[in-house]
């Protein structure tokens, strides 16, 4: 799921929570866990229902802080990586390891 502008929120089981990401898989569920709670998140997991039998398990990511929002916190730079630099979109999107605070690239 890329980020987006909406705040998506609702419940898993009794908890209320914004959504992070629906429909992820083991990899990027670990990621997201791992980021959002080296920046103080509590992180809440769901496993999707399988629709076919021989689909891979999928996840639905959220967190308890009702005002959280991945789109603004990346574009804000208000998320940290487990070491301390800033999280970019394309770090968030784990297309690189990168985190030079520039969302666009120059060519010459």
């Amino acid at each position: 799921m890329a980020l987006g502008g909406n705040h998506l929120f609702g419940s898993i089981g009794e908890t209320r929570v914004t959504f992070v990401e629906k429909g992820v898989d083991e990899n990027r569920r670990d990621f997201l866990k791992n980021l959002l709670e080296v920046n103080g998140f509590e992180v809440v997991i769901d496993e999707d229902k399988i629709k076919t039998e021989g689909d891979p398990q999928m996840y639905t990511v959220a967190v308890t802080d009702m005002t959280f929002n991945p789109t603004t916190s990346v574009f804000e730079r208000h998320l940290k990586t487990p070491d301390g630099r800033i999280v970019t979109q394309d770090y968030w999107n784990q297309k690189t390891e990168e985190t030079n605070p520039h969302y666009w690239k120059y060519c010459k």
